[in-house]
């Protein structure tokens, strides 16, 4: 999840993993907060020398695309904010009216 999210945010220094990290969290929070069943789950780990390993298991496209423009949403300060906020809460929309992504919806499969 993390090379994903990097290479759609063009970053190509780790210096940033645990702030990348931490966003893809909170946006699987978010959909949490909003009756999303997240299928899989975000979560790292830091060596004593700072480095990152993303230890998420995330597999589902459309989750995975919606915290992707989450994290780019809170990276910096983007200066397409508002079309990347009106995209990922289309997004957050999107899976919390589908039944696969509702707790309601069964199985999740």
């Amino acid at each position: 999840m993390l090379n994903e999210a990097k290479k759609a945010l063009r970053v190509t220094v780790s210096n940033f993993d645990s702030d990348i990290m931490d966003l893809l969290m909170a946006g699987a929070a978010d959909l949490e907060i909003a009756g999303v069943a997240v299928p899989g789950y975000i979560s790292y780990t830091v060596s004593t020398a700072g480095a990152v390993t993303d230890t998420s298991e995330m597999a589902d496209p459309l989750v995975k695309r919606a915290l992707i423009t989450y994290a780019a949403m809170r990276f910096g300060n983007p200066p397409n904010y508002d079309k990347l906020l009106a995209a990922y809460e289309t997004q957050k929309v999107q899976l919390m009216h589908a039944a696969r992504y509702t707790e309601y919806g069964g199985d999740g499969a």
